[in-house]
């Protein structure tokens, strides 16, 4: 399904986890990389404006639907997507990194938060192998000298799967650089993934997810940042809803 117009247009691709997790097995057989990002919207607000975002957002090879309103969207379209949040792909996806043997790195957040991370991963999926964790210098440029070294740093530890936790555009941006560099690598933009599960930033209770009700907790939790945000995707929802049922 199509989200948005023109060239800030973005297509969800991959549909459901089965159809996700079968591609991104096929591809870590295959030693070929890939970028997968999580389209919300917040990315659906920022893709009109931003064209360099846009750009590398039509770069990645996997597109999946993160966050209700997507799926609603999907719904009404008669063209259903599964949910899936950036931040419940991390854990499946090392359990498949493990199981296959594949090398894992962890870019993005803080050295801390990387850390705490590391940890909890490996202590809950064994023989998991974390070559290599990174948190960029504040004001990284996903294009410049510091991703250009991130790349070979990948290359030299032989990484094969990389989430990334820059937030968007920079991990969407860094994916689509990466992939020139790096051709090996899987890019998993996860935002906020590994700063969940180092407890660096508290989830939504299972239960107000299960309400759909996790933006809410969000803006209670960051009101200056998170309510301008959440008003700016609501603003732009009729536009979408119109497209979705044009859709069916």
């Amino acid at each position: 399904m199509k989200f948005g117009a023109g060239r800030s247009a973005v297509e969800v691709n991959v549909p459901t986890r089965a159809a996700l997790f079968q591609a991104v097995r096929g591809k870590l057989a295959a030693g070929s990389g890939f970028a997968l990002a999580t389209l919300n919207l917040d990315h659906l607000t920022k893709l009109p404006v931003d064209s360099a975002f846009a750009e590398a957002y039509n770069a990645q090879d996997f597109v999946v639907a993160d966050g209700r309103p997507v799926v609603w969207l999907s719904q009404l379209a008669k063209q259903p997507l599964e949910l899936m949040p950036g931040s419940d792909l991390v854990v499946p996806l090392s359990s498949l990194a493990a199981e296959m043997n594949v090398p894992v790195a962890l870019v993005g957040s803080s050295d801390a938060a990387l850390c705490g991370a590391k940890a909890a991963l490996q202590a809950r999926i064994p023989g998991l192998n974390i070559v290599l964790t990174h948190a960029p210098a504040y004001g990284f440029d996903p294009k410049g000298t510091e991703a250009a070294e991130i790349c070979e740093m990948l290359n030299t530890t032989g990484a094969k799967l990389c989430f990334i936790a820059l937030g968007a555009p920079k991990q969407e941006l860094f994916a689509a650089f990466a992939r020139g560099c790096a051709p090996s690598v899987g890019f998993a933009s996860i935002g906020a993934g590994l700063d969940f599960l180092s407890g660096h930033q508290v989830r939504a209770p299972k239960m107000m997810r299960a309400l759909a009700l996790e933006w809410l907790w969000r803006a209670l939790q960051s009101p200056r940042r998170m309510i301008p945000r959440y008003a700016k995707c609501f603003a732009i929802l009729p536009e979408l809803a119109l497209n979705a049922v044009r859709q069916r």
